[in-house]
């Protein structure tokens, strides 16, 4: 057992354990779209949307029907992908709320203990990354108390960054698109970076105060990948296992999609055209990275995670008109709509042809998962609310054991969910649904199971109890 230098340095005593880990430990990528709704691939039936890579990942990995967010929305699901916790334990409730506390253990710091090495490119959003420059388009406790919540990715345990604290257009991402209508507007193109712009107001930072603004014109995705590729070639190079977390702005406000891909999409209102081009952007660079991944040699032992940070923006926000396809509630909303989202993983070494998992899994998942497949026990002094996603991958278990809780505005709305009922608690009353016949929240069975609803609110209340007694103790 060894101590974590961080957790030295912050005075708290976490234990983790390093006396076994697998044998040639994979390489482990996640990857994340903003806003994208469960309807807005080609494999989940959309209509329009080309995403031909993001299908071929369904075609040849792990398809997860009902993967979960854990938050309606993005600081919390993010905050989850590095803890295994359900973020209210450590105060990230909202967007620019909170942060990764140093009492939390990040899977970087656990990952870089076993001789990985960190990279995470594209939105961060997990704290003010600095205290002097700019407003980076901040507000709520971020722009109140920048220096309370300076949280940059390299100081916890992030190697290579290229980050952003927040949104940026999905296309010229550091200039300002302008404004943006609600209804189509006369233009027929995008318009290309002049000496005139003017800057949009977030900075790609690499470092304590350092930003860069070279090869930052097009397509927001592409401007990742380049970054996050040599990263993982000099990885590859140097034998040495990698962690990536490739977080994309797509397809979050503002949405700007570039000429090429808009004119994929000529026949569709403007609005429209720019929702699907820069989605369709985003995919290609998707497929970029397997390719880039199958000529290293690595694609096999490298398990390539992607998944959404919530449900699509409600319809009628500026070229908004991402899909939740049959699902009640748009992004804000503890509705499926809100928080069920894209779900995929493929894994060669693992994952030998494609799988379909239908039961309930979660961004808080990804922690345990990566413990797991490293050998590697979950630290005992604290909770953990995901699980090991491998029983699931291998297909030696179908069911779930463990619920999923979920916590929205403040903890006044809040779900615990099962393999077959989720019940919706919020000030109104309580609601209860059959979500494997009943996936669009049509029909209240409160009524019905009054058992089922009894059981499942003592538990949902022992776990927001525990929960928010750990919110409290958050400085």
């Amino acid at each position: 057992m060894i101590l974590t230098a961080r957790a030295i340095a912050f005075g708290v005593l976490t234990l983790v354990a390093s006396s076994t880990v697998a044998d040639n430990p994979p390489n482990i990528i996640l990857c994340m779209s903003d806003d994208q709704g469960w309807g807005d691939t080609g494999y989940n039936g959309h209509p329009h949307l080309k995403t031909p890579h993001l299908d071929q990942m369904a075609k040849e990995g792990v398809t997860f029907t009902r993967f979960y967010a854990a938050a309606a929305m993005c600081s919390p699901t993010r905050a989850s992908c590095y803890t295994g916790r359900n973020p209210y334990r450590f105060g990230v409730t909202f967007a620019m709320k909170g942060m990764l506390e140093p009492t939390e253990i990040p899977i970087t710091t656990v990952l870089k203990e076993h001789g990985y090495t960190t990279g995470h490119f594209g939105k961060w959003h997990l704290g003010t990354l600095s205290k002097t420059i700019g407003d980076q388009k901040r507000w709520g406790t971020f722009a109140e108390q920048p220096e309370r919540y300076h949280c940059p990715p390299w100081e916890r345990d992030v190697d290579v960054c290229f980050v952003t604290e927040s949104k940026v257009p999905t296309w010229n991402p550091l200039i300002d698109p302008g404004p943006i209508n609600r209804r189509p507007s006369s233009a027929n193109e995008t318009k290309q970076p002049s000496p005139q712009d003017q800057p949009y107001g977030n900075d790609y930072f690499t470092g304590p105060n350092q930003t860069a603004k070279e090869n930052t014109h097009g397509d927001d995705s592409r401007v990742l990948m380049d970054r996050a590729i040599p990263f993982i070639r000099d990885a590859a190079r140097k034998q040495q296992p990698f962690f990536a977390a490739v977080w994309f702005h797509t397809p979050h406000s503002p949405v700007v999609g570039g000429p090429e891909y808009r004119r994929m999409y000529r026949e569709h209102p403007e609005p429209t055209q720019h929702y699907y081009a820069c989605l369709t952007a985003m995919d290609e660079q998707l497929g970029r990275l397997r390719a880039e991944l199958q000529a290293l040699g690595v694609a096999d032992n490298t398990m390539l995670f992607f998944c959404s940070d919530n449900g699509p923006a409600r319809q009628g926000s500026p070229r908004h008109v991402g899909s939740a396809k049959d699902l009640k509630g748009f992004k804000l909303s503890i509705n499926e709509g809100g928080i069920r989202v894209p779900g995929l993983l493929v894994w060669p070494d693992k994952v030998k042809s494609a799988r379909t998992v239908h039961a309930p899994c979660i961004t808080s998942d990804y922690f345990p998962t990566i413990l797991d497949a490293l050998e590697i026990e979950l630290p005992a002094d604290r909770t953990y609310d995901g699980t090991s996603l491998l029983p699931f991958v291998t297909g030696q278990q179908q069911i779930r054991q463990k619920p999923l809780g979920f916590l929205n505005r403040d903890g006044k709305e809040a779900v615990w969910m099962e393999q077959r009922y989720k019940l919706i608690s919020t000030a109104k009353g309580d609601k209860l649904y059959d979500i494997i016949e009943d996936p669009s929240e049509s029909t209240d069975l409160a009524n019905q199971q009054a058992d089922v609803v009894k059981r499942m609110q003592a538990e949902l209340s022992h776990w927001k109890a525990n929960v928010m007694a750990e919110l409290k103790r958050v400085p």
